[in-house]
């Protein structure tokens, strides 16, 4: 799904863009009045409005038009353009519209930015519609829909959702004399199975894994499974024995080999390694699928869980709709938001095959579309996720993992020197929210 680089759609906004966004947006808060309130009535099926639908996947354009053509059967006298803007310039375009009150009047939204916009009166919680039975958040992965609720009220509707698995060349596996690995394994076996690899395939200057500084798809997920927390009520929830063995287990993957070092991680992403060919196994979410459909070693493709550490964890994330707090055609606006989140709009979105819609029912094309892959790993994982870790300004700690963490996966410096370090500045930017 991603414009560029799959692994960066499902994100955030480089951290500068967001620290600005957050400058602005803080500037005018008090000029919000009580803020959005949420109010909702449907509309009549004559209602005439034009709105605009902001997004930044020209790929799900085709399906948008779907349910734009299904929407306007019941509403055929409100026309709805969609905007399409590249991700790398959504987030710079959106604080714009964000600070003259000139948002969409539908727009994409995603955890990351949830807070800041939702905390700054920007976005309508969907509470109306919920109370009126047009949504209902129990027909999404409660995960997703926590990911979307601040303080107990709920700003955006999912759309979409991905969770982490391990992309697997089979291909590989059999070059290197491996067995693929079947059904749940530990933290040590895939350690152990990573080092095999990059030992076996090293001739071919390829590794049996890779770490990165993607913590969506890699160091969250750990965390998670060592029974730690990134991000614990309002302070950081680094500086403990659980997340910092969630560290540690990238920084023994790199030391052992079985991944490249870090720096190499820098010139070339995990994604790319994956896709030339160098790489056997691959942390990522399933949006990665789109990347991979039409490779040449398609055939080779297998979806593997995630290790299990303490516990069974992965991320969640996802899309969501939201609408406006200052648009001019609010009810038509919110009337598109309730049919989008319905099963007919989410099943058109899965049978596009390009997401996994988030709508309980409605995954079965996504599944099927790599038939031999065992895309339902995606599927699965539901159960056992965990959402996104995120805050009313995410940016501003994010800056601050990227900017210590590859000393710890280097083994420049101990973990838990870092993670300290790393708490530390976190607890500071925390406490400025």
């Amino acid at each position: 799904m991603s414009p560029s680089s799959p692994s960066r759609l499902r994100r955030t906004a480089p951290p500068a863009a967001l620290a600005g966004l957050s400058l602005v947006l803080g500037a005018c808060a008090s000029d919000q009045g009580d803020g959005a309130s949420g109010a909702y009535e449907a509309p009549d099926a004559d209602l005439s409005a034009s709105i605009t639908y902001g997004v930044w996947d020209q790929n799900q354009v085709p399906a948008i038009q779907e349910n734009i053509a299904a929407f306007n059967e019941l509403y055929p006298d409100i026309e709805v353009t969609v905007n399409v803007t590249p991700f790398s310039e959504y987030w710079t375009k959106l604080q714009t519209q964000a600070s003259s009150d000139t948002l969409p009047d539908v727009f994409w939204m995603n955890g990351p930015n949830v807070g800041l916009y939702a905390s700054n009166d920007k976005i309508e919680p969907i509470t109306g519609a919920v109370e009126a039975g047009d949504i209902d958040p129990a027909d999404y992965p409660e995960s997703l829909v926590d990911l979307y609720t601040i303080d107990e009220v709920s700003y955006g509707v999912p759309k979409d959702f991905d969770t982490i698995g391990i992309w697997a060349n089979a291909g590989l596996f059999e070059e290197a004399g491996v067995a693929l690995p079947e059904g749940d394994w530990t933290w040590d076996e895939f350690q152990e199975t990573a080092a095999e690899l990059s030992e076996a395939l090293a001739d071919q200057g390829a590794y049996g894994a890779a770490g990165g500084m993607d913590g969506q798809t890699t160091y969250y997920n750990t965390v998670f499974q060592a029974g730690g927390t990134v991000v614990d009520g309002d302070v950081s929830g680094y500086a403990t024995p659980e997340s910092e063995a969630g560290i540690q287990f990238w920084t023994d993957l790199i030391a052992s080999g079985g991944s490249p070092s870090i720096s190499q991680l820098t010139d070339t992403t995990a994604d790319q390694w994956f896709t030339s060919g160098k790489l056997a196994m691959y942390w990522g979410g399933s949006w990665f699928r789109s990347a991979l459909v039409d490779s040449a070693f398609a055939d080779d493709i297998r979806v593997l869980p995630l290790p299990v550490g303490e516990e069974q964890a992965t991320v969640i994330h996802g899309v969501a709709n939201a609408v406006s707090a200052s648009s001019g055609e609010k009810q038509a606006a919110q009337a598109l938001q309730a049919f989008l989140a319905g099963e007919e709009a989410q099943r058109q979105q899965g049978d596009a095959g390009a997401i996994i819609p988030a709508f309980d029912g409605t995954q079965d094309a996504f599944a099927a579309s790599m038939p031999a892959a065992g895309l339902e790993t995606f599927l699965d994982a539901v159960e056992y996720a965990q959402p996104l870790p995120v805050s009313l300004n995410s940016a501003a700690w994010n800056a601050a993992e990227t900017e210590l963490l590859p000393q710890a996966f280097s083994g420049e410096r101990p973990v838990a020197d870092v993670a300290e370090d790393l708490a530390t500045r976190m607890d500071a930017a925390l406490a400025e929210e």
